[in-house]
């Protein structure tokens, strides 16, 4: 009977922080998206120092996360973000607007998959 307990005790400790996780990464990433969303919007009125940076701290914020991103992660998604945002860096020291824009959407949106990806729903457990 004790095996049993224990063997419960474990999935119990799994579970709860397969759940810890997926909240954190799901708040992590609104966070990172609203400050590159207002990125762009400071971009869209040409306050370039602006974008640049919002664009800053959100990849402070990434690299401050960033050992335990890729301890928990799949590398290539890491990866992708990472050269996403020296993408949206280049755009911005260059000040292209419309390859600003669709660099910093494809940041967002590989962002937003990152999160849903590591949600626990039933799509992503079968």
């Amino acid at each position: 009977m004790k095996r049993i307990w224990i063997a419960a005790s474990i999935l119990l400790l799994t579970f709860s922080a397969t759940l810890a996780h997926s909240v954190h990464i799901k708040i992590f990433v609104s966070d990172l998206s609203a400050i590159l969303e207002k990125a762009e919007e400071n971009a869209e009125q040409g306050d370039w120092a602006g974008a640049k940076k919002l664009t800053q701290t959100a990849w402070e914020k990434w690299e401050a996360n960033d050992s335990y991103l890729h301890i928990t992660l799949r590398h290539s998604e890491t990866d992708d973000i990472h050269t996403g945002f020296r993408e949206v860096e280049e755009f911005i020291e260059c000040e292209e607007d419309g390859e600003y824009s669709a660099a910093n959407a494809r940041l967002i949106a590989e962002l937003s998959l990152l999160a849903e990806g590591e949600q626990f729903t039933l799509k992503n457990i079968l």
